[in-house]
Formats: C-alpha cells, sequence, structure tokens
C-alpha cells in the first residue's frame, strides 16, 4: 500500500494537504492515534484500498514516541511510506490565527505558546520527513504541490516562481533569488510606470533591455540543471524568487517570461508578491 503521512504544525496547511489527497483517491483519516497506525493499514488491506493518508498533529504527543517504531512496522511489512511535513515562520503561523481567530489546539488563546510546544512535541517527526514550507503559498498553492507531487509520481517537482522587490524584504521561503535590479527600470518611465510587468509595453521594455535575455538564459539553464537533482534529492517544491526594487516592473517581466519557458518542462506555480502594495502614481 502507498501510505502518506501528513504532520507538521497547527496553521501549516495540514488539512488543505489532507483534501488534495483525498481528492487524489486516498482513504484519508484524519489525526489517526499512532499506536493504531498498524492496525488501521491492515483493516485496509484486508479491504483492498491501495493507498491512504493519515494525518497526525502536536495533539498526539503522548503517542510520538511510538512514531518511528509504528513506520518502521510499515515499511518492513512491504508498504511504501512517505512523511509529509508542513511548517512555516512563527510570523506566519500567528497571522493565520490571528485573521481566522481560530483557538490554538495545544494552548488556547495563547497562540504564541501554542506554536512553541507544538514545534517542541513534533521535532522528532520533522527529522524524517520531507518537509514543506508554506510561508509564502496561499491554499491553492498547496494543494496544488501535493497534486502535484502524487498524481505524477514520486519525481514531482513543482516550481513556484514569485516575483517580489527588495524594498518589501527578501522573501525568507525562497531557496534561490535572483536580483535583477541592474537592469533600466521603468518605473522611471512616464508612460510605462502606471503598468506592470505584465503589459506588454512593460515587458518589450524589461527584456529588451541590454543583458536581460542572457539573464533570462543563464538562470533557466542553471534551472535546468539544478532542478532534476532537487527532484532526485525528494524535494516537493523550489521557490525561485526574482527581485527588483518595487517588485512590480523587471522582476514581474523576467518572472513571467522565465515561468513561460519552463512550464512544459515542470509543473509551475507563478505568483507576484508584491504588485498589491502599488499604487499609481504619475509622473508629469
Amino acid at each position: 500500500m502507498k501510505i502518506v503521512i501528513v504532520t507538521g504544525l497547527a496553521g501549516g496547511g495540514k488539512t488543505t494537504a489532507l483534501r488534495a489527497l483525498e481528492d487524489l483517491g486516498f482513504f484519508c483519516c484524519d489525526n489517526l492515534p499512532i499506536s493504531l497506525f498498524s492496525t488501521f493499514v491492515g483493516r485496509l488491506v484486508v479491504e483492498s484500498i491501495e493507498k491512504c493518508a493519515i494525518s497526525v498533529d502536536g495533539r498526539q504527543r503522548l503517542f510520538v514516541g511510538a512514531y518511528h517504531g509504528q513506520i518502521a512496522e510499515l515499511r518492513d511489512a512491504g508498504h511504501e511510506v512517505e512523511v509529509l511535513f508542513l511548517e512555516a515562520a512563527d510570523a506566519v503561523l500567528f497571522r493565520r490565527y490571528s485573521e481566522t481567530r481560530r483557538r490554538h489546539p495545544l494552548s488556547g488563546d495563547d497562540v504564541k505558546e501554542g506554536i512553541r510546544q507544538d514545534r517542541e512535541a513534533l521535532a522528532s517527526l520533522r527529522d524524517e520527513a520531507t518537509v514543506v514550507n508554506t510561508g509564502g503559498l496561499n491554499v491553492h498553492e498547496i494543494k496544488a504541490i501535493v497534486t502535484g507531487r502524487f498524481e505524477g509520481g514520486p519525481n514531482t517537482l513543482a516550481v513556484n516562481i514569485q516575483s517580489f522587490g527588495f524594498k518589501h524584504g527578501l522573501p525568507s521561503e525562497s531557496e534561490l533569488v535572483f536580483d535583477v535590479r541592474y537592469l533600466p527600470n521603468p518605473y522611471f518611465d512616464a508612460v510605462l510606470c502606471p503598468h506592470d510587468g505584465r503589459d506588454s509595453q512593460v515587458s518589450e521594455f524589461v527584456l529588451g533591455a541590454d543583458g536581460a535575455m542572457e539573464t533570462i538564459d543563464r538562470i533557466e539553464d542553471f534551472l535546468r540543471f539544478s532542478l532534476p537533482l532537487f527532484a532526485r534529492e525528494g524535494k516537493l517544491y523550489i521557490t525561485v524568487g526574482i527581485g527588483c526594487t518595487g517588485g512590480r516592473h523587471r522582476s514581474v517581466a523576467l518572472a513571467e517570461e522565465l515561468a513561460r519557458r519552463l512550464k512544459e518542462s515542470w509543473h509551475v506555480l507563478l505568483r507576484h508578491r508584491d504588485l498589491a502594495k502599488h499604487t499609481i502614481r504619475s509622473l508629469g
């Protein structure tokens, strides 16, 4: 049987991942006690079920000691077991709880203490898992990553291309970051400034600048070399950041072009982190 253990921090996206697996035909069980793994899977085998997903969260801290033994027992029985650990930075988790106004399952209204306890309780589960940082992802992107992984097979890698502006902060979730601030800036052109890098005029200006196409070519060459290596390592997804000053013109145009080139070979997600932070101004 194909077994996926979905675990991680509260607020990290476990429910979204479990629903994505359910949509792919996995028999799903939410928060099954770890000590019952083998018994549960044995029953599914009798029922001729071929794949299942089981979620585990910090509320099971009393059972964590049995975790590694249960996983080993399942693998010894011939089952293929993969563990996904979904997490995000403390600030992201705190913001998600603030937005939903939910109580933390481990500490009620003290969300920060709950996050601390959660990390401590699940530390040993994280060590042997494929870790997914969902801090820069929305629910649709999390679902797309999980779907791409388990619908397409174990070597499927999602490439999350993200434009951003350095003045709004470096995206901490990016594994690779490319700085394109050396290209001419449409911000100083009265006609181009009100538009963003998705506009054809802006795109032509940026991509037509000296060094722009070579930049894209070299980034593409590096990714085509490195992405298979990340996939071989077992990565679920890679976030590639393309940054300019404000995240509106140059980085957006290059991210769009890079996504266009890679989408035939890889499962590509494209987002422009900082477009909504801009207001149109006049250079008149």
